[in-house]
């Protein structure tokens, strides 16, 4: 090496990429429209058996306030159906004093195994969100269900992106469930509004499986709109065709379900729940 060589001065140096920067950009691009959310391939109805599609967020809106407890009844089932266990369910300390504790007996009577569910009671709302996007990324999880009652406005349109993005990255599925709540933009794959049904009586008048009055409200990459009536089977973990009831016949609704306040009446009416974003 010659003299002039070595003590010539240094190409400066390149520096570091600024990854929070880029993150920041790339998040705002996908709030923007230039996402990279997956479309689902299958059939339409294979969330009958399979659950939702994985590494996705999808919404749960109960028809009416009094729906709340079929609309988390339905989330858990979805869970059951596409082996997305185990569930990390977040809800704020003001909802369980407003709907009452999780049922151990009622989650149990839907399939659910009480050693496959953690439950966090967040503070508020802003602890909620930051519990929901640190567990979105949470490899470990099968599924995140994120429970909310009222207008809950920090679920809005890039709060719910940054779910999508963390679970595309992990591969959890995140159910975000949605009580007494209007729906609003959001980057969810789907979209579902669900209300209580009858359920029909088993023999010596035993109350009948969960029932359920569920609507498509999105679906991206596919069609929407389709309504139909279903209940729970838990021993095959699926959804089967609701058998069609006497007008006269009386039944129990949402029988099972996970909440020991906020039964719903049963109700032959469409949902309530309108399609927007």
């Amino acid at each position: 090496m010659s003299e002039s060589s070595a003590f010539s001065p240094a190409e400066p140096p390149v520096p570091a990429p600024d990854t929070s920067r880029m993150l920041l950009a790339r998040l705002r691009r996908e709030v923007a429209g230039g996402g990279t959310t997956q479309t689902d391939a299958r059939a339409d109805d294979a969330w009958l058996t399979a659950g939702l599609q994985r590494a996705q967020l999808h919404e749960i809106y109960a028809a009416e306030a009094a729906d709340g407890t079929a609309a988390i009844g339905f989330a858990v089932a979805l869970a059951l159906a596409g082996g997305a266990l185990p569930v990390l369910w977040v809800r704020t300390e003001k909802d369980e004093r407003q709907a009452g504790r999780l049922h151990a007996s009622g989650l149990a009577e839907l399939g659910l195994p009480p050693d496959s569910i953690v439950l966090v009671v967040a503070a508020d709302e802003a602890a909620l969100l930051r519990v929901a996007a640190d567990a979105a990324r949470c490899t470990g999880l099968g599924m995140l269900l994120v429970e909310s009652r009222g207008r809950a406005p920090g679920l809005d349109l890039t709060a719910t992106r940054r779910l999508m993005l963390a679970a595309e990255a992990s591969g959890v599925t995140v159910l975000s469930v949605r009580i007494d709540a209007a729906p609003v933009p959001s980057a969810a794959a789907t979209r579902w509004g669900v209300a209580a049904m009858p359920s029909v009586p088993l023999e010596a008048e035993a109350p009948g499986l969960p029932a359920f009055d569920v609507e498509s409200l999105r679906r991206r990459g596919g069609p929407a709109g389709a309504r139909c009536r279903v209940e729970w089977n838990r021993e095959t973990r699926s959804f089967d065709p609701c058998p069609i009831q006497p007008v006269a016949q009386t039944a129990l609704a949402g029988a099972g379900l996970p909440l020991v306040a906020g039964g719903a009446a049963a109700r032959d009416a469409p949902a309530s729940v309108r399609r927007s974003g």
